[in-house]
């Protein structure tokens, strides 16, 4: 990046007076604002955690004397979304510290393609494999891993719709520093994403679903870059969309 760091690149009170300069760097005021945010989402996902315990039991309660069991069942179904919502904003700001060991990625994806059998199936996609990677390893840790590629997995399915193709594609490559890198590419033939919304995919709690909640890119991005790796989207509207993990091979 182009823009300048305090003299001392490690004194953090340099950084701290910096905070509120006029010329501070955008990527500076961007981790200030989601330093900030992730405060303010776990406080508020705590508390919310805790009422929805209050509110659970006193609806099943309730939900055993209703005459409409419809309405029980819609009730249920929401209370689950929203604990599903604040789970969520918990992981993204306070995620479990990552346990690293040799992950096989194929075997990762494989497990992953597995538990979303039904919901490829049912909209009737044709799934495309193209494992090249080998090695196919990398050092990480393999719930936060799978987390990030879930997501990017039910983005594709979801994107594609019905009747598309969900391409994987693994690779290895060697950039200019000579170390070997893994490439995990996820192509869908969704209707794409418009160029305006391209830079903010990766914000938290911004998203194009109607009921999205703009959280699952923003905890795929925060995995990879603590794995030391870097994710990229290619996008353009009408012609799907393919998301690059790139990740150091161990």
């Amino acid at each position: 990046m182009s823009s300048s760091l305090p003299e001392n690149k490690h004194d953090k009170a340099a950084v701290s007076a910096a905070a509120g300069a006029p010329d501070l760097p955008e990527h500076f005021r961007r981790l200030d604002r989601l330093a900030n945010l992730g405060l303010v989402a776990a406080s508020a996902a705590h508390e919310i955690k805790n009422g929805l315990v209050a509110v659970s039991t006193f609806v099943e309660l309730l939900a055993q004397k209703s005459d409409e069991p419809e309405m029980a069942a819609l009730v249920r179904r929401e209370l689950q979304r929203i604990n599903a919502l604040v789970t969520q904003m918990l992981r993204f700001a306070s995620p479990k510290p990552a346990a690293f060991a040799p992950v096989p990625v194929h075997e990762l994806l494989d497990h992953s393609l597995r538990l979303l059998e039904h919901q490829i199936d049912g909209h009737l996609i044709v799934l495309k494999r193209d494992f090249s990677a080998a090695p196919d390893a990398v050092y990480g840790d393999e719930s936060q891993l799978q987390q990030a590629l879930m997501n990017l997995l039910l983005n594709a399915v979801e994107a594609i719709g019905q009747q598309g193709e969900l391409a994987i594609t693994t690779q290895n490559v060697t950039p200019s520093d000579g170390r070997l890198r893994l490439n995990i590419l996820i192509r869908d033939t969704g209707p794409g994403i418009a160029a305006e919304d391209l830079p903010h995919l990766f914000e938290p709690f911004f998203t194009t679903k109607k009921n999205g909640t703009g959280l699952g890119l923003a905890i795929c991005r925060r995995v990879v870059e603590e794995h030391r790796g870097t994710i990229e989207i290619q996008s353009a509207v009408g012609r799907g969309s393919t998301f690059i993990i790139s990740l150091p091979a161990a």
